[in-house]
Parts: structure tokens; C-alpha cells; sequence
């Protein structure tokens, strides 16, 4: 019987909070956390164990990078966290110095298993796992703008007064501040936004209305940090959904961010976009039809993070 084991690399805030909501969530048999810091390693450990009684069967313990080893997934979160003030991709020097020690250790012991990356910036450095590591492009992609959407859906559900599980909409590009929504194909109960809004509230300016909406969104996480220093639960619960849909062979549809080779003159870069997400990674790159505009904002997106790829010299 296979027994499903997720490698977590990294636990400071957002893995350690990945690994609590992983163990109530029941999916893992096995659940090894890795990080340089031993003491915190054990303490996590030590206290995530202590909760045994009150969830289903797991085996939750410190390891090294061979632990790796039959992982189904192995999640990457280590790295420097965003401060206040500061973008994602100031972070990029730091991680990408980072990742190129770790990223070959990881593969050295899991070469069957799928790589997902969380730290930020998300799409650069996804981009430079894929490269270190030399595995398929399907078994490589980072966690990308589901957390963006799911924020997006919360606060259209706050606004619309709709339960958020019932919206339909994503949020595209780069998991930063050149993303864009897909307003042209949201929906709500399979009706477009454009024609839903009007007929909700027809005094309402729904296009400034959802103007607010996306800038309420593109910086909630600057939000959060300014508040209290970073953002770790609703990631956690992002992550899991993710791993849910590659152990449970779910074939959802998750906006993450992988390897783009050809979507409107698009390519060689990272970024998120609707893909199906089962066992072997991202089985499928969904190109979803954008407006004029839309196609205009994604481009420069790529655009931006394409320049700091060759920046790097990547």
C-alpha cells in the first residue's frame, strides 16, 4: 500500500503553518520537516506531535535533505521573509543564492516526486528550481497566484454578498504587483461579472467597484506584513489544497505558476495561469481566452519578470 509522505523544506512561519493545517487535513501519512535551525526543527516537531490524539494516524519528524526520498511532494519554503515596504522580487538575490544550494540537495534523494516552490518571489525562483534541477517541467511549478485568487474571491463574495466557493475567477501573472484579474471570464453562477453586477445593484458603478476590489486584493499582503509581520495561514491553506489535488490525483484546476511555452507570444518564463494539477504535477497549461487589455497587462508581466531572469542570468 502506497503510504503518502510530503517533504516540507523550510519551517519557519508559512512551513510550519503548511504542516499544522497539513496534519489536520489527514492527506500524509508522513510528514518530514527540514530546516538548518535543528532547535526549531525539534520544537516544531515536538509540538506538532504532542496533537496525535486529536487527528488521523501521521508519522511527523525532523529529517535531512535524504529524507526526501519517496516524497509524493516536497514542499520548498525556505528563504527570506518580505519586510514591510519591500516587493517580492527584492527578495530575489537572497533566495536565488539560496536555491541554488538547496535545490540540487533536494533532487539529489527525490527525482520521482513533484517539486513545489513557495518562496518568493514565487515565479523567479520556480523558474531557477526548474533549471537547477533538471526534472520535467510538469513536476516543477510554484504555488503561484492560488492564494491571490482566493483573496480575490473573498472579496468579491464580502462585496457581492456571495458564498466565495460559488465565484469563479482568477488572478493571472505574476504572483506580485503585475498581476491581473481575468475580469472577462469571472463569473458568478455562470454569468459573467459584467452582466451579474448590473442586475444586483443597477445603481451600483460596478466597474469602480471592481477597480477597488483588485487593488484591495494586490495589496493585502503588504497589508498583513505591515500589520503583523507576514502572511502564514491562508498560504498554509493554499498549500494544501495543491497537495491535496497531486496525492489525491484530483485533476483540479489551481492557478499555478510553471513554465509558459507559447500562450499569446508568451514563453521561457514562469508565471501563473489555470492548469490541471494532478499526480504528475501540472498536466495541462489552460489557455484561457483574455480581452485586448488583458492580453496587454500579461505581457507585461512576462515582461518583468523576464528582464530579472536574464538580469540574473538565469
Amino acid at each position: 500500500m502506497h503510504i503518502s509522505k510530503v517533504a516540507v523544506v523550510g519551517v519557519g512561519s508559512v512551513g510550519s503553518t503548511f504542516a499544522y493545517s497539513l496534519m489536520i487535513s489527514g492527506l500524509a501519512r508522513e510528514i518530514v520537516l527540514i530546516d538548518a535551525n535543528r532547535e526549531r526543527l525539534i520544537g516544531e516537531c515536538m509540538d506538532l506531535n504532542h496533537g496525535a490524539s486529536f487527528v488521523n494516524p501521521v508519522d511527523i519528524h525532523e529529517g535531512d535533505y535524504k529524507d526526501c526520498k519517496d516524497a509524493d511532494v516536497v514542499v520548498v519554503t525556505l528563504g527570506a521573509k518580505q519586510s514591510p515596504g519591500q516587493s517580492r522580487l527584492d527578495l530575489i538575490k537572497t533566495n536565488a543564492g539560496i536555491f541554488k544550494e538547496v535545490i540540487p540537495k533536494v533532487v539529489k534523494y527525490c527525482r520521482q516526486g513533484v517539486l513545489l516552490i513557495v518562496s518568493n518571489p514565487v515565479d523567479i525562483l520556480t523558474y531557477l528550481a526548474l533549471k537547477i534541477s533538471g526534472i520535467e517541467k510538469n513536476r516543477v511549478f510554484g504555488s503561484g497566484t492560488v492564494l491571490d485568487s482566493s483573496r480575490l474571491k473573498y472579496s468579491i463574495s464580502k462585496n457581492c454578498k456571495i458564498d466565495a466557493r460559488n465565484i469563479h475567477a482568477y488572478i493571472i501573472g505574476e504572483h506580485g504587483d503585475s498581476e491581473l484579474v481575468v475580469w472577462s471570464q469571472a463569473s458568478i453562477a455562470g454569468m459573467k461579472i459584467a452582466e451579474y453586477c448590473p442586475k444586483c445593484n443597477k445603481a451600483c458603478d460596478y466597474h469602480k467597484r471592481l477597480n477597488n476590489i483588485f487593488d484591495e486584493v494586490k495589496n493585502s499582503a503588504y497589508e498583513i506584513i505591515k500589520r503583523k509581520g507576514s502572511t502564514y495561514y491562508a498560504i498554509g491553506l493554499s498549500l494544501v489544497k495543491i497537495v491535496q489535488a497531486i496525492i489525491r490525483d484530483e485533476n483540479s484546476i489551481l492557478p499555478v505558476s510553471s513554465l509558459i511555452d507559447d500562450y499569446y507570444g508568451i514563453k521561457d518564463v514562469c508565471f501563473s495561469l489555470p492548469c490541471k494539477v494532478n499526480r504528475s504535477g501540472v498536466e495541462k497549461v489552460l489557455k484561457i481566452e483574455l480581452s485586448s487589455q488583458e492580453q496587454v497587462q500579461l505581457k507585461e508581466s512576462a515582461d518583468k519578470l523576464k528582464g530579472i531572469i536574464e538580469s540574473l542570468g538565469i
